[in-house]
């Protein structure tokens, strides 16, 4: 399934995505797409409605509704640092040996086609697509071999991020990477099922029509099951957490010069199966 949230800041409704790519309404199954609504109880209710029969979202173009973050209610924001072996050599940092756990603040989340923001004083805004990994039941130090039963499913993150905030003042990362608008998540929340191997997808990112990220989850140094089972080991999951993976080689900090983004870039990412985001950079106003 391919579960989304659509409509306007603080008015999200329940939808899933029918074989044609449309919105049909889920307000009559669920009252919204929550760590609620995306546990295996649930998830399984909701496999066996007729898609088809659902009522089509109306009331504006199908091509003009808002997609909201495909996860309303999320507790922690979870991200995996320097996780292709590729990224850290062009960020010049050490290959790690465990994953590297930092956080995103909640208020960054956004929808996939929200405009991202310039943060004020920003001088080094980067851009990073990620896949996310969706939280569907509590864990608690768990294998990796019992990790897949706790991923309700997964989505695009772009973890985007302020350099300078990161790693030229004091402190840790979380700054660097939690202004509002800096973790547009979606467009869907796709289910583990229709993602057989988290481990083999691609994984793009463009700036103004131009790629400047192309890779695979088949890289990563630590996958999904590993992911999971390990910072379980430090927090516990709870149904609704995301988990970002980390990103693949060419972002801007890594090019030679580097490359920041600025008002009016748009970014374009995507990951098979899940789906693309589409972004505006803005300058905040005034």
């Amino acid at each position: 399934m391919k579960l989304v949230r659509y409509g306007l800041p603080q008015e999200e409704k329940p939808g899933i995505v029918d074989s044609e790519g449309r919105i049909r309404d889920l307000s009559n199954a669920v009252q919204d797409i929550t760590g609620k609504t995306i546990s295996p109880t649930s998830l399984a209710s909701l496999k066996d409605i007729d898609v088809a029969k659902l009522p089509l979202v109306t009331g504006q173009k199908q091509d003009q509704l808002r997609v909201a973050p495909c996860v309303g209610g999320i507790g922690k924001f979870v991200c995996i640092g320097l996780n292709y072996s590729d990224h850290a050599k062009e960020a010049g940092m050490q290959v790690p040996s465990e994953p590297v756990i930092f956080m995103k603040a909640i208020s960054c989340i956004c929808g996939a086609n929200d405009d991202v923001v310039i943060p004020r004083g920003a001088t080094k805004m980067d851009w990073e697509v990620e896949l996310g990994i969706v939280i569907g039941a509590p864990a608690k130090y768990v294998s990796e071999a019992d990790a897949m039963f706790y991923v309700a499913g997964y989505c695009v993150v772009n973890d985007v991020s302020e350099r300078a905030f990161q790693l030229e003042h004091s402190g840790q990362w979380v700054k660097g990477k939690s202004a509002d608008t800096f973790g547009p998540i979606g467009p869907w929340l796709v289910t583990a099922d229709e993602i057989p191997d988290p481990q083999n997808l691609s994984i793009w990112l463009e700036v103004d029509g131009e790629r400047r990220q192309n890779g695979n989850t088949r890289t990563m140094i630590f996958g999904v099951r590993e992911i999971v089972s390990y910072v379980s080991r430090f927090m516990s999951l709870q149904p609704g957490d995301i988990i970002a993976t980390g990103t693949p080689p060419g972002v801007g900090l890594g090019r030679k010069p580097p490359l920041f983004l600025k008002a009016g870039n748009r970014m374009r990412l995507g990951i098979d199966g899940l789906g693309e985001q589409n972004q505006l950079v803005v300058a905040e106003s005034a």
